[in-house]
């Protein structure tokens, strides 16, 4: 590796503090060195690499002000402070409250969940689980999950219509008269499809009385 002036590091590491954004082109021009000496650099200054634009760009560790979601965006380059764009989405679904929607991972990374989500069907970290038709993914730590999915069928249930009792009635019926029936085959029951209840409505009332069937949290 090309030895470097201390004068001349400091230099360059200045100049790229100022354009906040570059490339390693940019970097190797600057120092006048080889690839691999460039990339030896980047490694010492443990720059950061951009999630989105095909990891072109690098940022300086001194240069981002991250968000709550530990993501930085300058114009249409984004990083995060966890790396690439597959550490990303591991670590704001870890991170939720309840999990995240395709379209609420898009919208926090500001980009369309369709050209990546499909790569992160079988990635370590995350478990996705279809809630009303809509994938969610949530942590693939049992603990974590159970905390994930009993927040997001609370604050679902929240937004639906509240189960009055003569619902309830019904659900317990069903319970009583199919005994060891599981959730989704409550739901398909034409007395639950009737009343128009709620799967999540349903959901939420069996966890809150201790009525829905236990699964081991498993990879999709």
């Amino acid at each position: 590796m090309r030895k470097f002036s201390e004068e001349t590091v400091e230099s360059v590491y200045k100049i790229l503090e100022r354009v906040k954004v570059f490339t390693i082109d940019r970097l190797i021009s600057a120092l006048g060195c080889s690839m691999p000496s460039a990339r030896v650099k980047l490694k010492q200054w443990k720059a950061y690499t951009s999630y989105n634009q095909n990891g072109r760009y690098y940022t300086l560790p001194t240069v981002p002000r991250f968000d709550v979601n530990d993501l930085w965006f300058y114009e249409n380059v984004f990083f995060c402070r966890y790396g690439n764009l597959r550490n990303t989405v591991v670590h704001l679904i870890d991170n939720s409250p309840s999990g995240l929607s395709a379209n609420e991972i898009g919208d926090v990374v500001r980009l369309s969940s369709r050209s990546f989500l499909h790569h992160f069907r079988n990635v370590e970290g995350i478990y996705r689980e279809k809630i009303e038709g809509v994938y969610v993914y949530f942590s693939d730590n049992p603990v974590r999950h159970k905390e994930q999915i009993q927040q997001r069928l609370n604050v679902l249930a929240s937004t639906q219509k509240s189960i009055t009792e003569a619902d309830a009635v019904v659900i317990l019926g069903a319970l009583i008269r199919h005994h060891g029936i599981s959730e989704k085959d409550i739901i398909s029951l034409p007395e639950i499809q009737t009343r128009k209840i709620s799967a999540f409505v349903i959901r939420a009332f069996l966890d809150r009385h201790g009525l829905l069937k236990k699964t081991p949290v498993t990879k999709p």
